[in-house]
């Protein structure tokens, strides 16, 4: 937290000096009923004292001027912000590779599950789309704020052979040009969330990619799925698929993504959970007096609450 008018704490001196005044006050009471050598006298006379509670509203004021204080002084946070026409579009990579075992109950409905559930925990102003990549890349689901129709995407999707990770970051890349008549000129903030278990082995280079989307400011998170020693059935052979984290994390730290490793189900949940805060909101400093105020009217209303209620007065 920080303030934009610390001058304005120079008002707590005198509020210091309020309460030093009040304790002063009390100890010189103490010392006067001291004085009077007659005790059981001054038992009849005097009213019982009511302890501990004859501080609390001189408390609860001083709360209060503490916090009108510091609310003058402006404080300010960093606090969440959704971003205006966010657009998320996640590249899933559809190979024959991710029917591997390796990640229960295998790599492809792992990733199926994980995206479901990135996809229901999204706020709803959000743009969501979908691109499939194997071989080609296409796109299943341009951005939009409809869920239901990322989600029946998401359950459709069926794998094939080769991957194409240059050409699906293009086409992710042009769905985002598309969300609507003004995304040519003033693209929305973007993120491209791509998924996949190894290299590229068709398509246009990576590379070529990769520029693209860092000239339009796009960042690329890369989730590698799988471990190392996944292998998978392909015509009744065992054909070993090692998951190539390696390039996946060059194409995130280019482009300023995030790069992720994903060998469980619970991991892929975690990752989609992290990618779904950060991508959809932006940090920014507001300033948050209001709390600070509506902390000192709290605790007005309740120093003359306990005072009119045990003392029947005001404080």
């Amino acid at each position: 937290m920080s303030l934009l008018s610390p001058v304005w704490l120079w008002l707590l001196l005198p509020a210091l000096g309020i309460g030093v005044v009040y304790v002063v006050m009390f100890l010189r009471r103490s010392q006067y009923a001291v004085r009077f050598t007659n005790l059981d006298l001054l038992d009849k006379v005097v009213p019982r004292r009511p302890g501990w509670r004859r501080h609390v509203p001189a408390a609860l004021f001083g709360l209060m001027l503490v916090s009108l204080i510091v609310g003058f002084a402006r404080p300010t946070a960093e606090v969440q912000v959704p971003r205006e026409r966010a657009t998320i579009m996640v590249a899933f990579d559809v190979s024959a590779s991710m029917r591997a075992t390796d990640v229960a109950p295998d790599r492809f409905s792992a990733a199926q599950q994980a995206a479901r559930r990135f996809v229901q925990g999204l706020p709803p102003r959000f743009n969501l789309g979908l691109v499939a990549f194997s071989g080609t890349a296409s796109t299943a689901v341009p951005p939009t704020t409809d869920r239901q129709a990322v989600l029946t995407a998401i359950g459709r999707l069926t794998t094939g052979s080769g991957t194409a990770i240059g050409e699906a970051i293009f086409s992710s890349l042009d769905a985002i040009r598309s969300l609507d008549a003004e995304a040519g000129d003033a693209p929305p903030p973007a993120h491209v969330v791509l998924l996949s278990d190894g290299s590229s082995t068709t398509g246009r280079p990576v590379d070529a990619a990769v520029q693209a989307a860092t000239s339009r400011g796009v960042p690329v998170t890369t989730i590698a799925y799988g471990t190392p020693t996944g292998v998978v059935d392909l015509n009744g052979e065992s054909v070993p698929v090692p998951v190539d984290g390696p390039a996946l994390r060059d194409v995130a730290e280019a482009t300023g993504g995030g790069f992720h490793e994903a060998a469980s189900g619970d991991e892929l949940r975690a990752v989609y959970d992290t990618i779904g805060t950060s991508v959809g909101y932006r940090l920014e400093r507001q300033e948050i007096w209001m709390w600070f105020v509506g902390f000192a009217m709290i605790c007005a209303v309740l120093a003359a609450g306990t005072s009119m209620l045990w003392f029947s007065r005001m404080i």
